[in-house]
């Protein structure tokens, strides 16, 4: 039951939709996914009350710094992947998260504010391997990249990361109608009306890709190291 984190300090950089596009799909594949909404908005959990039932995923929320990782806990033995939506603020509840993650992804969009925001995430991760010797994988996804025009911005945030030998996934998140209006419409892009909502089976390879991707990184036989212990 690897979990799995979507964090930057920065609001906006498109955490919430990476995190659901990526439950939806481990859930469309068979795995039973947990997700843990800590972002203030309550985005997720909003999504959850207009959709009803989905299959293979539960939503808990109101999750803080002294209960997640009684969450974990409490739900290990029927989750296949926990995922953690956190808010966009660094504070004490995005390093406990953190320090219980298997895989932390990082989403930045083409412009220096989410690149700072990022950056601040690097640093704690860095932080926690260099003063406790605690080393979590992580990665960049790009989200919100427009499908036709690659921005001057968005070359230089990729040329940044690239110098600094940052991870960042194959698969960005393309800027998709389907995207946004699931947080309207709920349920997920399989269940989708397509004479509705343009380019939907362009957002349903995107999010499959995503995925795919993801897993490949992130197998469910991974378990931190930390919570093995414990």
């Amino acid at each position: 039951m690897p979990v799995i984190t979507f964090a930057n300090t920065k609001g906006g950089a498109g955490k919430t939709t990476a995190a659901l596009i990526l439950a939806a799909e481990l859930a469309r594949c068979g795995a039973r996914v947990t997700i843990l909404d800590a972002d203030p908005q309550h985005w997720i959990t909003h999504w959850h009350e207009i959709s009803g039932k989905v299959p293979n995923i539960e939503v808990i929320s109101h999750v803080t710094m002294a209960s997640i990782q009684t969450h974990i806990s409490e739900n290990k033995a029927r989750t296949d992947y926990f995922i953690i939506d956190l808010a966009g603020a660094r504070n004490t509840l995005m390093a406990t998260a953190i320090g219980l993650s298997d895989h932390v992804m990082i989403p930045v969009q083409g412009c220096a504010m989410d690149a700072k925001g990022g950056a601040q995430v690097l640093e704690l991760l860095c932080h926690l391997h260099e003063k406790a010797g605690i080393r979590i994988n992580h990665s960049v996804v790009l989200t919100r990249v427009n499908s036709l025009v690659t921005t001057r911005a968005l070359q230089v945030v990729k040329q940044l990361l690239s110098e600094r030998a940052v991870p960042v996934l194959d698969t960005p998140i393309i800027e998709r109608a389907a995207f946004r209006d699931i947080f309207d419409c709920g349920g997920t892009l399989q269940t989708m009306d397509e004479s509705r909502v343009s380019n939907l089976d362009k957002a349903r390879e995107n999010a499959r890709a995503f995925a795919d991707e993801v897993r490949k990184l992130v197998p469910l036989r991974l378990v931190n190291r930390a919570r093995r212990a414990a």
